[in-house]
């Protein structure tokens, strides 16, 4: 696919970040609001801060009243002082990035549980983890918090909950949630209210006299953003990039594979081979159009959504006052499967009771529920759309639907060039991403559709923008130019190793000595889509590129994958790792293909190392501990 989701371990990123201004402690806050229920999360896209968002609003059906947390806005060290507070407890949904790194927000709170043994005794707790099981610290946060937090003197009131973004995370979240409140209500002695009317959190405010000046159209953070542009560029305050190039990199086939290089003349963003660039996409306007028709919406109303509760710190769920439109096409997920909470809140729009117990059904954790969760929301792929299509008598109202949908999120890609050599163009590699559902509907890829059609320049001679930043990466040539490098990247996997070959010849230029660089690339045949096939053998050529090694899997009668090609070439591939200090790269899929290299590298330092396969698995740990094994992986 493209997108990214390993983080550096060292923030240069963090280091960089402004500290959010800390407004009050949230235990102040706590008692002044009355609250006995906090959760924090540890959140990189927005999924741990929805669940944290949906247990706090539960609370008030079981006796509790809760308040939702981020940890990088409040003083942890505060988290003894919980025992004050009668009855309390606090809840920690905790995602795990990368390579078993705590979430951005969260890296202050890890570093205090990792340096302090302050005293929890009296604090209660409970976490719930959010990971991916093709990775292979699963779930790290999740565990480390749940242990720490015990050894600390807090006393957990439910086991910790572990849920499996290759599985059915929101089955797993669900199943712990179901179970969890039972406990919270033994454990205080509380009741639940029985009570599971809908719980509006924002309430909608139709501004009579508006100034258009003052109204988001699709900006993060602050207003204007866009027209005036100013470093330095994060998150909050991405940088309108120009597309300096749109093309296609496959021959042939089915799919659609591209480069993009986006021009940061002037923005002073700068990158190294290895990080990662952060793109915000916008959603496919007749999707938009479409929910509009269907709910009998003037899209171009101008609303603002604000917060019921006017402690909380979050004040509306996207940039507020926008349109419907803006808010659909910029700042809502409308096209994956929507989750259990959405379902069971839109119930009460139907007027058939026939789909309103479906939907609830859906939501709910019985086995017969779970199913047709299963089957008839996430493998049939139904967005949002083909839920109200398919439920004719399903019609919510749209400013309760807008509150519901999740956050359309950034979309990570590895950067396909290097910053010593191109150090005003990032460059993208993707693959557009468009199959046929079981409904017979298209599903689109969000990001790499929008991208497949930025032109460079537009008919009225607009130059097509993107809104990006840069976020670092511990994915690192070796410091030493002399160490070998292989590099294994089947597929859009090669977009990081681009940038180190392009650097590499850079070094070479300089006279400087560069080891062996060993490139293992994979795809589908020859004639089709060997991606960057020219500029390969030109840097093969100029004695940058030493090996070139290509797996095409159809090429022939049995499939060719990489991990085949390293398998013949292992004596020497020992040789470069055991004797010569040689530095290992992986980029692409989790899922199969970095499980099927790494047990190809288990077997060679078996086979040839004379390891056993105990000795073999801890070698390569070794390697990675080392920095000298490095991932750069999605599911």
């Amino acid at each position: 696919m493209g997108c990214v989701f390993s983080l550096p371990k060292e923030r240069q990123a963090a280091a960089a970040r402004v500290t959010p201004q800390r407004e009050t402690s949230f235990i102040e806050k706590m008692k002044k609001t009355n609250r006995n229920m906090v959760v924090f999360y540890g959140s990189q896209t927005g999924t741990a801060e929805e669940f944290c968002g949906r247990l706090s609003k539960d609370a008030q059906r079981y006796g509790m009243r809760g308040m939702s947390a981020d940890p990088e806005e409040y003083d942890m060290s505060e988290l003894p002082r919980l025992a004050e507070i009668d009855n309390s407890l606090a809840v920690f949904c905790m995602a795990t990035y990368g390579e078993g790194d705590p979430t951005d927000n969260a890296q202050d709170f890890y570093d205090w549980m990792q340096e302090n043994d302050e005293d929890l005794k009296g604090v209660n707790f409970a976490v719930f983890g959010l990971g991916n099981k093709t990775y292979e610290h699963f779930n790290a946060m999740g565990k480390y918090t749940d242990k720490r937090l015990e050894e600390l003197g807090g006393k957990r009131i439910y086991d910790l909950g572990m849920g499996d973004d290759d599985g059915n995370l929101e089955e797993d979240f669900v199943s712990w949630k179901e179970q969890f409140w039972p406990a919270v209500c033994e454990h205080f002695g509380v009741e639940a209210t029985g009570d599971d009317t809908s719980i509006r959190q924002y309430e909608l405010v139709v501004p009579t006299d508006i100034n258009m000046n003052k109204v988001y159209t699709g900006e993060m953070g602050r207003l204007k953003s866009f027209e005036t542009q100013k470093p330095p560029f994060d998150a909050k305050n991405p940088y309108l990039a120009t597309v300096a190039v749109n093309r296609q990199l496959n021959q042939s086939g089915d799919r659609h594979l591209m480069h993009l290089e986006l021009d940061t003349s002037g923005s002073k963003i700068r990158y190294d081979s290895g990080d990662h660039v952060a793109v915000y996409p916008v959603n496919d306007v007749s999707i938009v159009n479409r929910i509009g028709q269907i709910l009998d919406a003037d899209l171009d109303t101008v609303i603002s959504l604000n917060n019921l509760d006017e402690e909380s710190n979050k004040k509306h769920p996207f940039p507020c006052p926008t349109t419907y439109r803006t808010a659909l096409t910029h700042y809502l997920d409308i096209t994956n499967p929507p989750r259990t909470n959405v379902l069971f809140e839109l119930a009460q729009y139907a007027t058939d009771p026939k789909d309103q117990d479906t939907l609830r059904k859906m939501a709910s954790a019985s086995p017969e529920g779970k199913g047709l969760y299963q089957s008839w929301v996430l493998d049939a792929q139904r967005n949002i759309l083909a839920v109200l299509e398919d439920m004719p008598s399903l019609h919510p109202t749209i400013d309760h639907l807008c509150e519901l949908l999740p956050r359309l999120q950034a979309r990570y890609y590895s950067i396909a060039s290097s910053g010593k050599v191109y150090p005003t163009m990032v460059s993208i590699c993707a693959v557009v991403v468009e199959f046929q559902t079981s409904t017979g509907r298209t599903f689109k890829g969000v990001a790499t559709n929008w991208l497949k059609n930025k032109v460079v320049v537009t008919d009225n001679g607009h130059k097509a923008t993107v809104p990006m930043y840069v976020r670092k990466s511990q994915f690192r040539l070796p410091f030493k130019a002399s160490n070998p490098v292989v590099m294994i990247g089947p597929g859009t996997g090669i977009a990081p190793f681009m940038g180190f070959l392009q650097e590499r010849g850079w070094m070479k230029e300089q006279g400087k000595d560069v080891g062996e660089t060993i490139l293992y690339f994979g795809c589908r045949r020859r004639n089709e889509d060997f991606l960057y096939q020219q500029e390969l053998e030109e840097f093969e050529k100029a004695g940058v590129l030493t090996q070139l090694n290509v797996a095409f899997s159809r090429d022939q009668e049995g499939k060719v994958y990489v991990q085949h090609l390293l398998k013949k070439n292992k004596e020497h591939l020992w040789k470069l790792i055991h004797t010569d200090n040689a530095h290992l790269y992986i980029c692409g899929d989790a899922r199969n293909m970095a499980r099927d290299v790494q047990n190809t590298f288990y077997d060679i330092a078996e086979e040839v190392g004379g390891l056993t396969h105990t000795q073999a698995v801890a070698y390569i740990k070794k390697l990675m501990t080392k920095g000298r094994y490095s991932l750069d992986v999605w599911s």
